[in-house]
């Protein structure tokens, strides 16, 4: 949605003076008023409803946070983001939830679809760069999760290493490579590289994988272990298992390799508001706590994802989001949503 365009229209001279000052007096108590019924009604929800699929480990200390803040019991509902997404869209306007926290910005694109979101204030969509947001304002993202293929120092040299996800293809890597097909983020990742490069290319590059005879793991914290015990030249992985690692034990031969097309993927955790929210001005003060400082800087060095706002640093030997945004493909995330199809193409290559 674009902005509102205010047109501001001055009269005579002789009235201006006295119509601004008025104006601006009539404006200022308005806002005093909104901001003071604003407070009086979050103060008045003392309950907040959240569907998440980012799990305990990763929010809980920040729930219990923000419960402190605001004296209001937060209950959460933990579990897969695809299916709390389709248990919002089962319940419809029976759903409890107030905030929809999802792992990935495909069901956040799918609720925002069905007409299940709703639209959040400018002041919180600001805080955060219009490639990691909804671009109609249905949510925002919290957190950035970049796609890297990490490799073994000794094993690969980073000469080797091509500047596209698709020169993984070539035969040279038959036998050095390692994937997780049924793991959620590189399923998120083959989605995007259908809405990037198309269905045909997207089947190619599966297809072109497949006949490398990569390792097959169940999900990226066992193909990072493979890697740093020399067990796999280089794995498609998310970036920050890798830093996880390095926390205590920042020898390990494995790197971050960056390439520069949808190979690194900026995928978010974010949330929206929901349509049938009980306690909306609450839910919005949950969206506005996720956003400050602090919590920006918990991710930063407990869960070692890149902050997407208050100008919080990402920790560890990372690219910024600046240079990957210049590099990678730009795509709306939204559009992340369709899965279903992505696991038909999994299954009509012998992938899944």
């Amino acid at each position: 949605m674009k902005r509102r365009q205010f047109i501001y229209v001055v009269g005579l001279a002789t009235a201006s003076g006295g119509l601004a000052i008025a104006c601006d007096a009539n404006s200022t108590q308005n806002q005093a008023a909104t901001e003071s019924e604003n407070q009086a009604a979050t103060e008045l929800e003392t309950e907040l409803v959240i569907y998440s699929g980012r799990n305990e480990k990763l929010i809980g200390e920040l729930i219990k946070q923000f419960e402190q803040q605001t004296n209001a019991k937060v209950q959460v509902r933990y579990g897969d983001t695809a299916e709390l997404a389709s248990a919002i869209l089962e319940e419809g306007q029976n759903s409890p939830a107030d905030v929809f926290f999802g792992q990935d910005a495909g069901a956040l694109g799918a609720l925002q679809k069905a007409g299940r979101t709703v639209q959040l204030p400018t002041s919180l969509l600001n805080q955060v760069d219009s490639d990691y947001r909804s671009p109609e304002g249905q949510w925002v993202g919290i957190t950035g999760r970049v796609r890297t293929v990490d490799y073994n120092t000794n094993l690969v040299k980073a000469e080797e290493l091509p500047s596209s996800i698709f020169g993984f293809t070539d035969p040279k890597w038959k036998g050095r490579i390692a994937w997780a097909p049924t793991n959620g983020s590189f399923q998120a990742f083959v989605t995007g590289l259908r809405v990037a490069e198309g269905e045909e290319r997207a089947r190619e590059w599966l297809e072109g994988i497949q006949a490398n005879d990569p390792q097959v793991f169940p999900n990226n914290t066992s193909i990072v272990q493979a890697l740093t015990r020399g067990e796999v030249g280089a794995g498609f992985v998310n970036h920050y298992y890798l830093e996880a690692i390095k926390q205590d034990n920042p020898n390990v031969p494995v790197e971050h390799h960056f390439t520069e097309d949808i190979g690194s993927l900026v995928n978010v955790a974010g949330v929206a508001i929901l349509n049938t929210a009980n306690h909306p001005n609450i839910a919005q003060r949950f969206v506005e706590f996720m956003l400050n400082e602090n919590a920006q800087n918990y991710f930063a060095s407990q869960t070692f994802e890149y902050p997407l706002a208050a100008g919080v640093e990402p920790k560890g030997n990372l690219k910024s989001l600046t240079q990957l945004q210049t590099q990678a493909k730009k795509i709306d995330l939204s559009n992340l949503n369709d899965l279903d199809n992505t696991l038909k193409l999994l299954q009509q290559v012998a992938v899944i």
